[in-house]
């Protein structure tokens, strides 16, 4: 019992998951570079838009969540990663390094590699969750907010307390996975 519990303690620290690391203002490109320096697996997530100064516009890309940046990464990278100059602190839960599951890591990464326009909303959006079955956004799952005519999907980090936002093309089909339920 002893040696089956040692052997957990040993091993935990080599299985890797993704966490979210708060970084200093503006600076979630320069926490990238210093993450990748030491090799450890992190994900960026940005937008390209168009920007319009008085005199010129200019495409610009930036973080889709201001602050944030995840490392998909073990203990020992985790805190490599925490040693960072651009890097504030992680994010935790329950007094723990939280966790970030890994569906919804790929449901950002779905939802950002189509050409949709997207906007960040703080806090969970109330609504249906859904898994999207057909479209550009397959296999997303996310709840559906808007009205009959303009229908939305959002893809929640529930940690975070962050929803991307995004338009669903016109023939995008899905099944309800929960209903909303009234409180």
């Amino acid at each position: 019992m002893a040696d089956e519990l040692s052997n957990k303690r040993l091993s935990s620290p080599k299985e890797k998951a993704w966490f979210a690391l708060y970084t200093k203002p503006r600076s979630e490109f320069k926490a990238a570079e210093q993450i990748e320096e030491h090799g450890v697996n992190y994900y960026l997530p940005t937008i390209t838009t168009l920007k319009q100064w008085s005199d010129r516009k200019k495409k610009v890309t930036e973080p889709l969540m201001r602050g944030y940046i995840f490392i998909f990464a073990d203990e020992k990278e985790r805190i490599i990663s925490l040693e960072q100059k651009a890097i504030v602190r992680c994010v935790f839960d329950a007094g723990r390094p939280a966790k970030i599951p890994q569906w919804q890591i790929d449901n950002l990464k779905t939802m950002l590699s189509t050409k949709s326009d997207f906007y960040i909303h703080e806090g969970l959006v109330p609504g249906v969750q859904v898994r999207i079955t057909d479209g550009p956004f397959a296999g997303v799952i996310g709840k559906v907010q808007g009205n009959e005519n303009d229908k939305t999907i959002a893809v929640s980090i529930d940690l975070l307390n962050r929803s991307v936002i995004a338009h669903l093309p016109k023939g995008s089909v899905f099944e309800v996975i929960s209903e909303k339920t009234e409180k």
